[in-house]
């Protein structure tokens, strides 16, 4: 006989291929879009290419070490470059209520 507990673990493995589905798609231990560099040192083989390469999977596995991923480090770069302070409207641009009666 089945009990309880086995049988919820049975639920959760049925279930494990929706929480895996929004993961982020890895090339062996970094996202796969470090990736995208080396498709271009397979077409164009060169020093130079070698070196972006390298540098690109260096920057990933930095923001990999401080928890970040590509959309997020970029979202995090913007807000560094707008700096704490953000531009108000003015009040000519400013949007009012408008009451509909």
């Amino acid at each position: 006989m089945v009990s309880r507990e086995e049988f919820e673990n049975v639920q959760d493995m049925q279930n494990w291929h929706w929480r895996n589905s929004m993961r982020p798609i890895r090339f062996f231990a970094f996202d796969a879009r470090a990736a995208i560099p080396y498709i271009f040192l397979l077409l164009y083989a060169r020093l130079v290419t070698l070196v972006i390469c390298i540098i690109v999977t260096i920057i990933f596995a930095i923001l990999e070490r401080m928890g970040l991923t590509v959309p997020s480090a970029l979202r995090k770069f913007r807000s560094w470059l707008a700096g704490p302070k953000r531009q108000g409207w003015i009040t000519l641009r400013r949007r009012h209520m408008i009451d509909y009666k």
